[in-house]
């Protein structure tokens, strides 16, 4: 700049010769010139050989310096008003031409002189602009509640400053609120998944099973092929920050029989064999002339007394109840719906007023109970229990889950369970910039050190908090630690009928109860409104409506051999 502005201030004091030439004073005329030459060269960064083009913009300057300088400036300067009358500004004609003719003579003389010195001292060196840092790499594994709603925050937070992928073997989020739903035939199953692709905006996102991670050196290896096969294309992803939402699988005890003979409950696949297999069930038991034969096809075990097995037993009692009027030659006593669980009472989640509501009114519409009973083998047509057998055709388990297994590879610290232990701002002890929430993670309480249950409210907040954590990190500031009040818990048990405790937020400790149809209405509005996207929403309450009018639907919609 210095270099500049005084090439200029000689270019603009040569240059003042025509001011002084068409009346200005000497003095005045140079100091004039070269102050305008200095600014004027200052802001232009010279280029070799452009006389035409400075030479046009410096006299194009002459006409606005006229005016500025002699018509307004130099009047009030010397206590008169601008002179603006014809006369007198014909008066100062000679004066406009001397300002063009000054700056055509700075444009020719300022290139003049920079060509000059670039040859005696070089080109202008200009320092080179800072390179932008480097954008981190955060890789999410696992496309649920948790998954889902890191890569939502990240989003909004970090922004373009970071990389962020999101890992996940199906494209949609499952809404499993809603599953039994679906199992039940109450709810067509692509309306209770969310398209990952559609919600995440600046998220890449990869189909793509785990197959492995190596936390030295910071990469996950994926396998990108056929869904449920092990063969495909390999490829690694780095990471700088990772966070693991892997969830939760089923935990059959270690009973491969069990395994082998009942029915998943956790995917959206899971939910729509369970649904064609009841109606296979039915169509077998329709052409069965022996009873004895016909009521193990009609009897349908659910293994598990928390909120998935009670749900899904209501949807199905319900939905078996109600497709009887297809099947002529079946009846009611025939069906069985019976729910099989450890303890002395279920939904342990909820007080136990509510679960023997809950229990009761089940019982009253036709489903069984079997408590403080375990199931110890499944074979063909039959269900073992520890206190006896149940000759059922079909099984459904919602006993027991366990952290992802993929997680038994890695070297960081695990519980009991499998799942991966975090300190208060959900970081993976001994490794830095790894995360982990949800059902795979071990999480207690900041301030009361109880443990969080792995339910989609708690999921939702862990996410959120690490997203904020790994914002925190990368611009060195504290990390804040995970402390979350439950809201409360809903469970729907069958027909119009379910079981809300909703906590109250300034009263501690208490909450309130509703059971029946209010409970009911309450469970479908609070989580229709969770449900991500507005089409999504209509397409439920379409649904729902759909079923207050008509029977339910029992085309297999899938091929069971």
């Amino acid at each position: 700049m210095m270099r500049r502005s005084v090439t200029g201030a000689i270019a603009g004091a040569l240059s003042s010769a025509a001011l002084v030439g068409t009346g200005e004073h000497l003095l005045l005329g140079l100091v004039l010139g070269a102050g305008i030459g200095a600014g004027y060269s200052a802001t232009l960064r010279p280029t070799r050989g452009a006389y035409v083009d400075n030479l046009m913009a410096a006299a194009s300057l002459g006409v606005p310096l006229w005016t500025l300088i002699s018509i307004i400036a130099l009047p009030l300067v010397s206590g008169q008003m601008p002179e603006w009358s014809a006369a007198q500004m014909r008066q100062h004609f000679p004066m406009l031409v001397g300002w063009v003719i000054y700056g055509s003579g700075l444009g020719l003389t300022t290139q003049a002189l920079n060509d000059i010195v670039e040859r005696v001292f070089g080109p202008e060196v200009f320092p080179s602009p800072p390179s932008p840092p480097e954008k981190k790499r955060i890789a999410i594994l696992g496309g649920g509640f948790a998954g889902m709603r890191v890569a939502e925050c990240l989003e909004e937070l970090v922004g373009g400053s970071a990389f962020i992928t999101l890992v996940s073997e199906t494209n949609a989020l499952l809404f499993t609120p809603m599953l039994a739903e679906v199992a039940g035939s109450s709810l067509e199953p692509s309306h209770i998944t969310t398209p990952l692709r559609s919600s995440l905006h600046s998220t890449e996102f990869i189909r793509a099973r785990v197959a492995g991670i190596d936390l030295a050196a910071r990469r996950v290896n994926l396998a990108r092929g056929a869904v449920g096969t092990e063969e495909g294309r390999r490829e690694d992803i780095p990471y700088d920050h990772l966070v693991l939402a892997l969830g939760a699988v089923s935990n059959y005890l270690g009973m491969p029989n069990l395994e082998q003979r009942s029915f998943d409950f956790k995917t959206l696949l899971d939910a729509i064999r369970i649904r064609n297999h009841v109606i296979e069930m039915f169509e077998t038991a329709d052409r069965e002339p022996d009873p004895s034969v016909r009521k193990p096809m009609l009897t349908f075990v659910i293994a598990g007394g928390g909120f998935a097995g009670i749900e899904l037993a209501g949807a199905l009692n319900d939905f078996a109840r109600g497709i009887l009027a297809d099947y002529a030659s079946l009846h009611p006593e025939e069906v069985s719906v019976i729910v099989v669980h450890s303890r002395e009472r279920v939904l342990p989640e909820l007080s136990e007023s509510l679960a023997h509501y809950a229990q009761k009114r089940m019982e009253d519409r036709g489903v069984a109970f079997r408590l403080n009973t375990r199931l110890v083998d499944a074979q063909p047509g039959r269900v073992a229990l520890s206190n006896g057998e149940i000759d059922a055709h079909t099984l459904v388990w919602t006993a027991g889950t366990a952290p992802n297994p993929l997680l038994r590879s890695l070297p960081v610290e695990k519980d009991k369970r499998g799942a991966v232990v975090v300190d208060h701002a959900l970081a993976v002890r001994g490794y830095s910039g790894v995360w982990a929430l949800g059902d795979c993670a071990a999480i207690h309480d900041t301030k009361t050190g109880k443990s969080c249950p792995p339910t989609a409210q708690f999921a939702l907040r862990e996410a959120e908090l690490v997203a904020r954590n790994i914002k925190a990190q990368m611009e060195g500031s504290p990390l804040r630690g995970f402390h979350f009040n439950s809201l409360g818990a809903l469970c729907v048990v069958g027909h119009q009928t379910a079981c809300a405790e909703l906590t109250l937020p300034f009263a501690r400790g208490k909450s309130m109860r509703f059971s029946g149809l209010f409970a009911w209405f309450l469970w479908r509005g609070i989580y229709l409104s969770k449900l991500p996207g507005l089409e999504r929403k209509i397409r439920v309450l379409m649904d729902w409506t759909v079923e207050l009018f008509f029977p339910r639907d029992i085309v297999q919609t899938i091929d069971l051999k």
